[in-house]
């Protein structure tokens, strides 16, 4: 028996593909860096996994891959990996994802690492995300927002584009290794020490009690964009509307950072911001739980925004020196 087909117009088929494309967004990961990195991607609890949850990525290469609506998650960057001959199983020294594949398969990273954090169509359809440094830092990392709509958010380009690593307090160093003296990343202080007061939990598990130590302090005053600590939302969150979005690893470290908006920008400009060479603009970024918070923090506390230049990553160096290595 002959299976009945209902006849749909062509036009309203391309309408439909086209409302159903612009209700995806496309990530953008570029490799800046003089290594080969491994992305992973993990979606939030109850959001679908990405079409890949880990690769490689050479020098100068870049991957794009497509969200749902709706979709939150975090990507970083996994450093410094090989395989092992007899098992084949691949570990990398900071970001490892623990699954011994290329694919992280629903695995987050080991602490310390860079992070960007992103949830799409939130409070308001907004998109909000950020740069976190929570769990540490292993590289710079810079989210550049790509043709934002209507004005809505303040869709600037955020991250923590210094090397955290050169000035990292000997207490917080993660090693190298390879029998070289290199710093491979810089744990944050709950990481290193475990204790309440550095981890927000306990009796320091709200917005209240769990102030900022002289360790998120100075993450913060070398990246002011990025978050230093669980409750750093105020000036730590970001938010625009029917963006794309281009995360570079190792940006050019040398880029000032400015407030750019989409809205404003010249073909040039964004272009530019996609691979890192473009003005930076200086604010921060959340961990996952705090994404979610941040989303229901007030407009006035999300659009706080801050401004440093090549000055400020010098004076920040100095006092990374000034508090630790004295």
């Amino acid at each position: 028996m002959a299976r009945f087909w209902p006849s749909i117009p062509l036009p309203w088929l391309l309408i439909s593909a086209m409302f159903l494309a612009a209700d995806a967004t496309t990530f953008t990961l570029v490799n800046k860096c003089e290594y080969t990195v491994w992305p992973g991607v993990l979606a939030n609890a109850d959001e679908p996994p990405l079409s890949t949850t880990g690769f490689p990525l050479q020098k100068g290469e870049s991957r794009s891959l497509a969200a749902p609506a709706g979709w939150g998650g975090r990507f970083w960057a996994r450093t410094r990996c090989a395989q092992d001959p007899a098992a084949g199983e691949l570990s990398c020294l900071t970001g490892d994802c623990g699954s011994g594949q290329l694919e992280c398969g629903g695995r987050g990273a080991a602490p310390p690492t860079t992070l960007a954090e992103f949830k799409l169509d939130g409070d308001g359809g907004l998109d909000f995300f950020d740069v976190s440094l929570v769990d540490g830092f292993n590289l710079p990392m810079l989210v550049a927002p790509q043709g934002g709509k209507g004005g809505r958010g303040n869709c600037t380009s955020v991250g923590c584009t210094g090397d955290l690593n050169a000035a990292c307090p000997s207490e917080l160093r993660v090693a190298a290794g390879g029998g070289g003296s290199g710093v491979a990343a810089c744990k944050s202080a709950c990481d290193a020490f475990r204790r309440p007061q550095y981890c927000c939990s306990g009796a320091y598990g709200s917005p209240q009690a769990c102030k900022p130590t002289p360790y998120s302090e100075a993450f913060k005053s070398a990246c002011p964009q990025a978050y230093s600590y669980a409750y750093d939302d105020a000036t730590s969150t970001f938010t625009c509307a029917g963006a794309d979005y281009v995360i570079t690893f190792c940006p050019s470290p040398n880029a000032s950072q400015k407030s750019t908006s989409s809205q404003a920008q010249t073909p040039e400009a964004s272009a530019a911001a996609a691979t890192g060479d473009a003005p930076l603009i200086n604010n921060t970024m959340v961990y996952e739980g705090a994404v979610a918070e941040a989303s229901r923090a007030s407009p006035s506390a999300r659009a706080h925004l801050s401004s440093v230049g090549l000055v400020g990553v010098a004076a920040s160096m100095w006092r990374w020196q000034q508090l630790f290595l004295a």
